[in-house]
């Protein structure tokens, strides 16, 4: 009954399994995409980047990922705040999945070849925001580091 009534409201016939795969999708590429702006520039390395993670992560085609970044970068122009991007995560992902995102942020800080100080607060401030520890947000930037 819940079900029908959410659809109603809503008109989308997904099931909400499938919403919900899909808003934790477009949450974190919304997140990929915000680190890589947060140096002022997008560089075609840093999408690649992205591209990629998305794909592995979620088991994407390319067309799928550039569409996914593209809804990911119309939700950061309508909002200027995280929380609603952070609050899906810390709902619907588990310890390592949460760990495994500050990862994929690591990796496209990087991308560039280069750490500016605003993507390093950032990710910070995303892994404190989604309950990763300091030790954890550490160890995922090594192993980044390392598979880059």
């Amino acid at each position: 009954m819940f079900d029908q009534l959410l659809k109603l409201i809503t008109g989308d016939d997904r099931q909400p399994a499938e919403i919900a795969a899909t808003d934790q999708r477009v949450s974190v590429a919304a997140l990929l995409v915000e680190a890589a702006r947060m140096d002022q520039t997008f560089r075609a390395e840093e999408r690649d980047t992205i591209a990629r993670l998305l794909t592995q992560r979620f088991e994407l085609s390319a067309d799928e990922a550039a569409r996914l970044i593209e809804t990911a970068d119309e939700k950061l122009a309508a909002t200027a705040q995280y929380f609603r991007f952070t609050h899906e995560l810390n709902t619907s992902l588990s310890a390592a999945e949460k760990i495994e995102v500050i990862e994929m942020l690591w990796s496209v800080a990087y991308a560039d070849g280069e750490l500016d100080a605003h993507e390093d607060q950032l990710i910070r401030q995303i892994a404190g925001l989604i309950h990763v520890t300091d030790r954890d947000r550490m160890l995922a930037r090594k192993r980044a580091l390392g598979a880059g």
